[in-house]
């Protein structure tokens, strides 16, 4: 499997690792984007345990506004903090 397979493979499996624990196995409640971001993305977030910042984070990702995040929603937010994270780094170059 290439690096890229496996990259794909671990944020799928991320992802299904939290959603459905309160219902919808293809979504995640509040609670459960919480649980992800503190445990899967720790530090990068910083304020992933303020009740606010995961309130703001969870309505900007729900833009169907259904009250959940589906994994089309979650990507976005993989891929804004893939592409911070690359501006930072070649910055540091």
């Amino acid at each position: 499997m290439s690096e890229i397979q496996q990259a794909m493979a671990l944020l799928i499996n991320s992802f299904s690792k939290y959603a459905g624990k309160e219902g919808d196995q293809n979504t995640l409640s509040k609670p459960e984007l919480k649980d992800l971001l503190q445990n899967e993305f720790g530090d990068l977030l910083g304020k992933a345990s303020d009740k606010g910042a995961i309130d703001t984070i969870f309505k900007d990702l729900d833009t169907n506004k259904d009250d959940s995040v589906d994994f089309k929603e979650f990507c976005n937010l993989v891929v804004c903090l893939t592409q911070m994270c690359h501006e930072y780094f070649i910055r540091k170059k």
